[in-house]
């Protein structure tokens, strides 16, 4: 190889360099993933009686025991949103072991920035100051009458309408409000 071609070669990886700066890793996960027992994932689908028609987005959704919950058991459409891709992968194929990939996916992203409009069910395992954090944007994104269920964490002033105890965890329902009653 030429001198002039390897100029050429270096001013164009140069030049790609510049235009497509490196990418930097995305934001890290707020809190540590813990599965939610199966009787507390089917006391919060049950309080937010769930149905076939209903569309559940749990955010935060580590391995996608809670969409896929939802699709098996009510034939519900699922979507989760993770941070961390590992779990994201984790939760596509045990979707598809499961038998429901046709009614779930998941979606590698951040909870305080996913499309969340869609949903008529959001389920949440986070802390109650990132509850709190998410409750304007679940009052501006969701429509009245969407349901939110909460494992073992609240809304901070923002009172749940019923809490019940399942194996020693708490499990909180809202509904979002009309507009006008908004809290």
């Amino acid at each position: 190889m030429s001198s002039g071609s390897l100029f050429v070669i270096t001013v164009v990886l140069v030049a790609m360099a510049a235009c497509n700066p490196v990418e930097h890793s995305p934001r890290k996960a707020d809190v540590v993933y813990i599965p939610s027992p199966d009787e507390v994932i089917e006391a919060m689908l049950d309080l937010a009686e769930v149905k076939s028609t209903d569309t559940v987005y749990d955010l935060g959704s580590g391995d996608g025991s809670i969409p896929i919950f939802a699709a098996r058991k009510y034939g519900a459409r699922g979507v989760g949103i993770e941070i961390n891709p590992v779990l994201v992968q984790d939760a596509r194929k045990n979707a598809e072991q499961a038998g429901v990939g046709h009614l779930v996916r998941f979606i590698e992203g951040d909870l305080f920035e996913a499309d969340i409009t869609e949903a008529t069910v959001v389920t949440l395992f986070l802390l109650e100051s990132l509850n709190e954090r998410l409750r304007p944007r679940l009052l501006s994104s969701l429509r009245p009458g969407s349901r939110i269920v909460s494992h073992e964490f609240g809304m901070g002033s923002w009172q749940p309408e019923k809490s019940i105890e399942v194996v020693r965890r708490k499990v909180h329902l809202w509904t979002i409000p009309s507009f006008e009653s908004v809290p």
